[in-house]
């Protein structure tokens, strides 16, 4: 984690995260909250959002909460709109929230497949264009995208999420040329792509497969995520792969493709469909918000 020289420079900064009331967002809230920065945490979960926004302001930050659902692009506007207008400006904006539907691809209906790229994929185009046009307006900025090791290599009975992740890891790459084509040097725009992290994804998922919903081993903690986010709004790098096997597989896929991508499918298959005991059919979180998993953990590591 950085020093706390470099936490003093996020003070009173803005912030704008999605996907704030749990997982990575919660716990990059909490850890800003502590560096004095100015949080608009966003959400669909109104009430996590506003116990979170008090936790903050109890911490050291002051924070607003900003009930929001980010496949609505007007939603994701007014969220932009409430930040200048609250704080007069955003510095940093972190693309977090995400929803994942797990089956065989045409076992999963396509409504579900829709939601995810709508929220993984369009969530982030909004939220990036919108941190983009005011971080123009001043030319300095942070945009840091949640992506996955996914959106590197390819897992079955993920195909949308995928799809969607590799389509965030596509978006910032082709939004840093046009940065540096132009030689604008004060926005910034990282893509983080953890591998399985300990986070509620897993009790938030819709599941089509059959099986428990199980992680793609090694399952990391998610703090790793969390502390990461915090490190690149204070020094911002391109891309991070976040989990030593991530960073492995990332190398070798470049060198063996087909390879690396059979043992993704094999751990994938091992875990999900050979080992995960048999459930029945769940909806998740997709379509709309549920209770279970209001944590930066889901504590998956502890079982």
């Amino acid at each position: 984690m950085k020093t706390r020289r470099g936490l003093d420079d996020l003070k009173k900064k803005v912030v704008v995260v999605t996907g704030a009331s749990s997982g990575f967002g919660k716990g990059a809230a909490r850890r800003f909250a502590k560096a004095g920065t100015r949080l608009v945490l966003a959400a669909r979960r109104e009430n996590l959002l506003h116990e979170l926004a008090d936790e903050c302001n109890a911490t050291g930050g002051r924070a607003i909460a900003v009930p929001t659902d980010v496949s609505k692009i007007r939603e994701v506007q007014a969220l932009a709109q409430k930040a200048v207008n609250e704080f007069g400006r955003i510095d940093i904006w972190v693309n977090d929230a995400g929803v994942g539907a797990l089956g065989m691809f045409d076992q999963v209906p396509l409504a579900d497949h829709i939601q995810v790229i709508e929220t993984n994929l369009l969530g982030t185009i909004y939220g990036s264009y919108f941190a983009l046009t005011e971080f123009r307006a001043r030319e300095s900025g942070v945009l840091i995208n949640i992506a996955s090791a996914l959106g590197k290599i390819p897992a079955p009975y993920y195909a949308s999420y995928a799809a969607s992740k590799y389509g965030v890891v596509g978006l910032g790459a082709a939004i840093r040329q046009e940065l540096r084509e132009n030689k604008i040097t004060g926005i910034h725009v990282c893509t983080v792509m953890p591998m399985a992290m300990d986070t509620p994804f897993f009790d938030h998922a819709a599941n089509y497969t059959g099986h428990e919903t199980a992680p793609i081993p090694p399952l990391y903690d998610p703090q790793r995520v969390v502390n990461m986010i915090v490190e690149l709004a204070i020094d911002p790098i391109d891309e991070v792969m976040v989990g030593a096997a991530g960073k492995v597989a990332s190398v070798a896929h470049q060198f063996a493709p087909g390879a690396i991508e059979s043992f993704m499918a094999r751990q994938t298959q091992k875990s999900q469909i050979e080992r995960a005991p048999v459930a029945p059919f769940f909806a998740g979180a997709l379509h709309e918000p549920i209770a279970a998993g209001a944590e930066v953990r889901g504590g998956r590591r502890s079982e």
